[in-house]
């Protein structure tokens, strides 16, 4: 290798670690407002990372359009047609020239609208000149999608508003997975290990076990929040909630069938706002179905989690779900999969290397069989640190909930520890 291309592989390298690092600050991003944003773009690249931006969850809301040229053409465009809440130019214009290009814009462009440039030219003075004159925000090329999210985040949402919630989401590859059991069990540990306030919403409307596991009986629940949206509010959702313990709230579900639960895909959208407005952390436990609302709340959350047992149906599932995810969440971290139900007797299994080979992930957790433990628990209506608080189960959940909330990063498991165990079996 040459010193140049040694050079040239360096800097790739660099920016690689530059933009994951900044892709880690979107992570407590909130999402922007309903705006439009119409972006004209003079380079490939950057209408490749405005299609990454349109793709992005935090821009969910936002209405945005991407088109070929520069500032003669916005100015084309928007001189019989209104302009939108921000712009996005890119031009190669220098500085001498830029403000003159940018005066027929000017006189087109409504009063209210935001206009970010995307320039070569790394000048102060031009940045001054700039941002004296009206433009937001001036940003030199190469530019990244996590700079242009920060930017149209910097502009839109509020500095001082109070800081959302995490949410995590809970489903299983498969019907009986466990996947139920394992978001309660989490949203218990995290309630009490970091005492901090979190709501667990059961999404399951007809057949959620939420109350049955906490052994709550509530009136009211999800449902009146759903079938109610424009009733919806911190108070109202305080109304709906049961106490499950110290920090530990319950938005359970009505598990009755005197109705027909057929949603849009939108329907749980302002539930989420809510509840992300109103704890710290926000557990999700996701029905088993692959529809327009699920894919919707699987796509807006900050975590996913994928429960699978190690046989052939889940595996091909969990594949298809992680494909169609790595899709919906482009710019997101990969879900991350706990596998279920590890070692029941007298059933044929895949190792949990092989199952994971195809799945290009390893598990976070693997959770053994237990019909005792598990059974007792959900029969008592307790959880299983409150059932044998001293058993390897219960300090699983406690690592699960760690790594879901960003308290720990992920480690590989030791070659001597359960992974281990389970591959010489």
């Amino acid at each position: 290798m040459s010193a140049i291309e040694y050079e040239i592989k360096n800097q790739s390298e660099l920016r690689h670690a530059e933009e994951a690092v900044r892709m880690a600050d979107l992570e407590n991003m909130r999402p922007l407002p309903r705006i439009s944003v119409h972006a004209f773009c003079e380079s490939e690249g950057l209408q490749q990372v405005m299609e990454r931006c349109a793709n992005d969850r935090r821009v969910a809301k936002v209405s945005m359009r991407i088109t070929s040229g520069g500032i003669a053409a916005a100015a084309n465009m928007f001189s019989g047609a209104p302009t939108p809440n921000l712009i996005i130019l890119e031009t190669k214009a220098n500085a001498g020239n830029l403000l003159s290009e940018l005066a027929p814009l000017a006189a087109v462009c409504d009063p209210t609208t935001k206009v970010v440039i995307i320039g070569y030219y790394n000048d102060i003075g031009l940045y001054r000149d700039l941002i004296r004159n009206g433009i937001s925000e001036y940003m030199v090329q190469p530019v990244a999608m996590p700079d242009i999210l920060a930017s149209m985040a910097s502009i839109f949402v509020d500095p001082e508003a109070e800081p959302l919630g995490r949410s995590i989401a809970f489903i299983g590859s498969k019907g009986g997975t466990g996947a139920s059991t394992i978001a309660h069990n989490c949203a218990f540990g995290i309630s009490n290990l970091f005492s901090s306030e979190t709501i667990l919403a059961d999404l399951d409307l007809p057949y959620g076990t939420a109350n049955i596991d906490f052994d709550q009986d509530p009136a009211l629940g999800i449902a009146e929040a759903v079938f109610a949206p424009d009733r919806l509010d911190e108070v109202f959702l305080d109304r709906l909630l049961t106490k499950c313990s110290e920090h530990l709230s319950l938005l359970a579900a009505p598990s009755l069938l005197d109705r027909a639960y057929d949603f849009d895909g939108q329907a749980f959208q302002p539930v989420l706002d809510v509840l992300q407005r109103s704890a710290p952390v926000t557990v999700l436990d996701v029905p088993h179905a692959w529809s327009e609302w699920t894919r919707s709340v699987l796509s807006s959350v900050d975590e996913v989690v994928i429960t699978a047992v190690p046989d052939l149906a889940n595996l091909r599932n969990a594949k298809n779900m992680l494909d169609a995810l790595r899709k919906m969440r482009p710019n997101d971290k990969l879900p991350h999969l706990v596998l279920n139900q590890v070692g029941m007797p007298k059933r044929p299994e895949i190792s949990p290397s092989d199952f994971c080979e195809p799945l290009e992930i390893d598990p976070i957790a693997i959770i053994p069989f237990d019909i005792h433990l598990f059974g007792n628990a959900a029969n008592s209506g307790r959880m299983i640190s409150e059932v044998d608080p001293k058993s390897p189960t219960a300090e699983t959940f406690s690592q699960i909930s760690h790594i879901v909330t960003g308290r720990v990063a992920i480690k590989k498991a030791k070659k001597g520890g359960l992974l281990g165990l389970l591959k010489r079996k």
